[in-house]
């Protein structure tokens, strides 16, 4: 242990970094155009390493995304390709890395920190908790979807890849204002995580298919990101639309998409990971059995690195003023009792907290994690309390707590990385 050093990684060593991922993810792409895009990738993150003497033996790296939060966005470092060496696991690898990149941020002005965890059990005890959850949907689309309400009747155009990050980013923008946890892209992410020819998982899938819906000279009124795959006969299975994305301004707007989706000759099922667990679809779907929900799963999790500016820098719903007490064992400025106020704003709809240290009698007590997962309002922190993992001193707290937090829409994000 009193070898390793924690510092950055080089761009001379950015190979190095890959083989490591590689060898603990156990992959080995063979199509250049990944590895080239997993490089590429790497050299614009923040880079940490852990060096035993010369040797690179833990890795990893940050996007320097910016993520929606209710009523803004902040600063966030996205989490990726984090690998320890199968020989040196247990060794405070880990720790180190993330205290170097905890460190990172706190002088850089970055309050929050997020990644999507590839095991669960790591990462809550470095203070990340589950901040949204998606929900994979299948549809038996070998008969025609059966819906509850009437479809926009717009037309619905297919849209060529190469135009769709100048068509989708602007609405995709105005979907960041309402829906907190989703990542801004810009044009490389638009053209190399959801547009590339090629599926990084399944190259039997189509190049990507956009189908936008609204004719050219009017606003768009929602888009579909999806892929297809043939099907087998001799094995008995349909073929398959994989959707990616799917974003529309009305729920009538939604069920048009959902319904062409569901169309596509040829096909017979159609798949969509990582939906809305509030998607407008699990109501206006008339045949549940047609409309299946197969995988409820947490996808965003966040770490406040700063939880004083996390917390004042987003909107909130309702008043409250709580003692709140917070544990944090990695960030020792976190730790403590803190007087939340949140107070009716500027506008009349909207509320903003102040948040400073008294030594005032708690009314909540909670691990930073915990509070990282209710910190969008996709946890109810009613229904942590009723686990154990939060204590009231005061009966109702947690129910003023969320009741603050609440957001219009459910977070939600499906930008892996």
């Amino acid at each position: 242990m009193d070898q390793l050093r924690f510092r950055d990684v080089p761009e001379a060593h950015v190979d190095r970094a890959l083989e490591l991922g590689y060898l603990v993810f156990h992959e080995r792409p063979e199509d250049e155009e990944i590895r080239k895009y997993h490089r590429e990738a790497l050299l614009d993150c923040d880079r940490v390493g852990a060096y035993d003497g010369d040797v690179l033996v833990g890795f990893l790296a940050a996007f320097r995304f910016t993520i929606s939060v209710p009523g803004g966005e902040l600063p966030c470092p996205g989490l990726t390709f984090v690998s320890v060496a199968p020989t040196h696991r247990r060794r405070g690898v880990l720790t180190g890395m993330m205290a170097e990149l905890f460190r990172r941020a706190a002088g850089e002005g970055r309050p929050v920190a997020a990644l999507w965890a590839s095991e669960a059990a790591i990462y809550g005890r470095f203070g990340f908790g589950s901040a949204t959850h998606g929900s994979s949907v299948e549809i038996d689309s070998r008969r025609p979807l059966a819906l509850r309400i009437a479809p926009d009747e717009r037309p619905l155009r297919l849209v060529d890849p190469l135009d769709a990050p100048a068509l989708l980013g602007p609405y995709y923008d105005a979907t960041r204002a309402r829906t907190p946890g989703r990542i801004a892209r810009d044009a490389v992410r638009w053209r190399k995580e959801w547009l590339a020819d090629k599926d990084e998982e399944d190259d039997e899938l189509s190049p990507p298919r956009i189908v936008a819906l609204g004719a050219p000279d009017e606003p768009l009124g929602g888009y579909a990101v999806y892929r297809t795959k043939g099907g087998d006969d001799d094995a008995g299975t349909p073929g398959l639309v994989r959707v990616d994305e799917l974003e529309a301004d009305t729920p009538a707007g939604a069920a048009a998409l959902w319904r062409y989706l569901a169309a596509i000759d040829l096909t017979g099922r159609v798949r969509y990971w990582g939906g809305a667990p509030d998607d407008p679809l699990h109501h206006f779907a008339a045949d549940r059995d047609q409309v299946r929900v197969t995988q409820t799963f947490p996808a965003l999790w966040l770490r406040l690195l700063d939880v004083r500016a996390a917390l004042t820098a987003r909107s909130w719903a309702a008043p409250a003023d709580l003692v709140v007490e917070v544990r944090d064992e990695r960030v020792p400025a976190n730790a403590g009792r803190f007087r939340l106020t949140v107070a009716p704003g500027p506008d009349d709809d909207t509320y903003t907290a102040s948040y400073e240290p008294t030594d005032a009698r708690p009314d909540l007590a909670l691990d930073v994690r915990d509070l990282g997962a209710c910190y969008l309002g996709g946890t109810d922190p009613r229904h942590l309390a009723a686990a154990g993992l939060i204590t009231e001193h005061t009966p109702g707290a947690a129910a003023t707590l969320g009741a603050a937090l609440r957001t219009a829409r459910l977070p939600h994000t499906v930008d892996e990385f």
